[in-house]
């Protein structure tokens, strides 16, 4: 089965190098063919450059919006399955191939994986456990990693651009309502977990994450303005 794996990146050259890395590796170990496209979000940074160094193809998306972003990747391929990986995010040996295994198989329309951050925390772990419960309950894939049948993502449309985070959720409810009404189901990979970064907690206090946290689950219409979106678009003028 040929894939192409998509990767959404706004000014990402400082941990690209370590994604595209990550990424090489897996493809290498895959058994199914398959291409590496870096989606430059308009970043004013070296991302682009950095992403052909790695050996990624590079597509351009001007307007600044990870949904359009993902998408953009989606359309310049004509692969038979789809993979998205996030920018700051390493893929492990064997999830690729597990992954393309499963869509390969007939039984499977598309999933996600289990998440890990890239350095321990309590407060982070604790709130992990509880979204792998939800997402293992309700069958929704985490942004970090996500697959699918390029037939279904077709169909259903791909990822909302009518939203300017939480694309995936939207993705995973109506991938796995059209896998169902075709006897395939949604999957969550559970071994082994994409390790991502945990530089939002550098960036922000812990009671202004919980706060939005809560803010997006209790009024999820607001993911519709990219100006309250700002944990995913702005980032400090020097990151710590």
């Amino acid at each position: 089965m040929r894939y192409t794996l998509v990767i959404p990146a706004y000014n990402e050259a400082a941990l690209l190098p370590s994604t595209l890395a990550s990424v090489r590796q897996a493809m290498q170990a895959c058994s199914h063919p398959g291409e590496l496209v870096v989606v430059d979000n308009n970043s004013s940074d070296d991302t682009a450059e950095v992403a052909r160094a790695g050996g990624a193809r590079v597509v351009f998306e001007a307007h600044n919006q990870i949904s359009r972003a993902r998408n953009a990747g989606a359309q310049a391929s004509e692969s038979e399955a789809l993979v998205f990986l996030d920018a700051d995010t390493r893929l492990p040996p064997g999830l690729l191939q597990t992954a393309l295994d499963l869509l390969a198989g007939g039984a499977c329309c598309g999933g996600g994986a289990s998440v890990v951050f890239d350095r321990p925390n309590q407060d982070v772990e604790r709130a992990l456990r509880l979204w792998e419960r939800l997402s293992r309950r309700f069958r929704l894939a985490a942004g970090s990693f996500v697959f699918c049948l390029r037939e279904g993502f077709d169909a259903v449309g791909g990822f909302s651009e009518s939203v300017y985070a939480g694309e995936e959720i939207w993705l995973s409810r109506a991938l796995a309502r059209w896998g169902k009404a075709r006897g395939m189901r949604f999957e969550i990979v559970a071994e082994p977990p994409v390790v991502t970064s945990a530089r939002k907690l550098d960036w922000h206090s812990r009671p202004f994450l919980v706060f939005y946290a809560l803010l997006v689950v209790l009024f999820p219409f607001i993911t519709r303005y990219r100006w309250l979106c700002g944990l995913w678009y702005r980032r400090p003028p020097h990151p710590p």
